[in-house]
């Protein structure tokens, strides 16, 4: 068999296919990439038995039809250094061998029977459908993944939470003392449905996603989800069990509203949260007036820092403590120019939104308080 294709367009597919393979598989054949030829079409696939990825390109020439197994690390490493150039693969499936020519030379790897490579588990029939634009589907992960866990009891806390409603999609993710909701109102179902995405999956749609366009469809039923986009699929085992009722923990009636210059504010927190204690990491916001001042103290190595703030501040005087690492990553992940911190009081959960939500979309994050200690 024998077949030629760009090697600038092979070597972007198997980069982006080498980040589903572990560094050390139960299988040793799952450190291969399995190349499956029918017509002008090469099908790439790797997997580590629980999320397989596929994309296909299209080759300058083949002369036959036929499936092999070849070993990710050594060819990917060659193909790497390649300029953009045609490059052709002469395999003997009785030997064993894959000879690859190029401009100044050739080398040739050693093969393995493709059908000894573990298929992916198949989505069902009944399975629901979402459709979601590239861009958005990006903009959620990204603005959701920093909040899932790394909870060895609780793993359904480890993923993005996807829940289909006859309102909305809301795209939620928690480690019980930080929350993103995303609510996306353009996509709704009369039957609703839900899956949790494991973190390697939505990490790899992070990487592959473009912001050109383009929709991604999501089949899922109670175990996998198979997610088409652009040119390739992602087939992954879902986590399974019941998500935390999320909306149970946002407090509904917070009439202290805090607006702020969202970079100005993480500028100040990151200048203040080095003086925190480094167990507690504990930040006291206390705003009063126009004036939001950050607060943080290691007694231990004699260490405060105070910063003032200005902002804008309807309700009561209030003192309320919260973990600095976790509020920059939550103003990190936002993109507005100014955000807006809602209280209820320095026992409850503080709110934080962007100051305009994005079209067709409601946007919310979530701080649990720490005690302070007055």
């Amino acid at each position: 068999m024998r077949f030629t294709v760009s090697s600038t367009a092979l070597s972007a597919k198997l980069v982006a296919l080498s980040r589903v393979i572990n560094s050390k598989n139960a299988l040793p054949i799952l450190g291969d990439f399995v190349f499956d030829i029918k017509g002008q079409t090469l099908s790439l696939t790797a997997s580590d038995s629980e999320n397989t990825m596929q994309t296909t390109v299209e080759l300058i020439e083949a002369d036959s039809e036929g499936r092999f197994a070849i070993a990710n690390h050594d060819l990917l490493e060659a193909v790497k250094g390649f300029s953009e150039q045609p490059i052709t693969f002469d395999v003997d499936l009785q030997q064993n061998i894959a000879k690859i020519n190029y401009q100044n030379g050739l080398f040739s790897l050693p093969t393995e029977n493709a059908d000894e490579y573990p298929s992916a588990q198949a989505v069902s029939d009944g399975a629901t459908t979402i459709v979601i634009s590239s861009p958005l589907l990006l903009d959620n992960i990204n603005r959701s993944i920093f909040a899932t866990a790394q909870d060895e009891l609780r793993p359904v806390m480890n993923g993005i939470y996807f829940d289909l409603t006859p309102d909305c999609l809301a795209i939620v993710a928690s480690d019980g003392h930080k929350l993103v909701r995303n609510k996306l109102y353009d996509i709704k179902s009369e039957q609703p449905a839900a899956f949790i995405l494991p973190k390697k999956p939505a990490t790899l749609l992070k990487s592959l996603l473009g912001k050109d366009g383009g929709d991604v469809i999501i089949r899922f039923d109670e175990r996998n989800a198979e997610i088409n986009y652009g040119d390739g699929t992602i087939i992954c085992r879902l986590i399974e069990g019941r998500y935390p009722n999320y909306n149970s923990v946002i407090p509904q009636n917070n009439p202290n509203e805090l607006r702020i210059d969202r970079n100005g504010l993480l500028a100040a927190l990151r200048r203040v949260q080095p003086f925190a204690n480094d167990s507690s990491n504990l930040i006291r916001f206390h705003v009063e007036g126009s004036t939001l001042q950050l607060d943080a103290e290691d007694y231990d190595f004699s260490k405060t820092a105070t910063e003032r703030i200005s902002c804008e501040y309807n309700g009561q005087t209030m003192s309320i403590g919260f973990k600095g690492s976790s509020f920059i990553e939550i103003l990190s992940n936002f993109t507005s120019q100014e955000v807006l911190i809602q209280l209820a009081d320095p026992s409850r959960a503080g709110l934080v939104l962007p100051s305009e939500q994005p079209e067709n979309q409601d946007v919310l994050m979530l701080m649990m308080p720490m005690l302070l200690n007055d």
